[in-house]
């Protein structure tokens, strides 16, 4: 019996789980990965899987598009689903495009200016930079 029932839960909330597989692979990447493409790549898949869980949760069993008919008659017995998380996710995905493409217009400044893209490379010739100043600082008070 309570086999059966951890079974039917696990496949019943199926979509609940990938999408907890999914944005923890790309919370993962971002947390785990140096290079900031790689990093880019990984909050686009955490951005997705947002979207996917709230367009799933906006989805009504035998609910039907939320277009009332053009004589106003109404049936009450008609399921509507709601559609606000959708359109909330069709502004979220215009923020994602516009997050993603400044994102990579700076990682292609970053490259520009310390010829990598790898965070620890970066955090290397920061370090070094400012090391120097410092040596300069020190040698113009004397």
């Amino acid at each position: 019996m309570g086999e059966n029932i951890t079974t039917s839960f696990i496949l019943g909330h199926l979509n609940y789980w990938f999408f907890i597989i999914l944005m923890m692979t790309g919370l993962y990447i971002v947390i785990a990965r140096g290079n900031l493409v790689k990093k880019i790549v990984g909050l686009n898949i955490f951005q997705t899987s947002v979207f996917m869980l709230y367009i799933s949760i906006g989805k009504i069993k035998g609910g039907t598009a939320p277009i009332f008919p053009t004589d106003m008659t109404i049936d009450p017995q008609i399921v509507y689903s709601n559609p606000l998380p959708h359109v909330l996710i069709l502004t979220a995905i215009v923020v994602g495009i516009a997050t993603t493409s400044l994102g990579l217009a700076l990682i292609v400044r970053i490259r520009e200016a310390y010829f990598t893209i790898e965070e620890h490379e970066i955090a290397e010739l920061e370090s070094k930079l400012s090391q120097k100043e410092l040596e300069l600082k020190v040698e113009d008070r004397l």
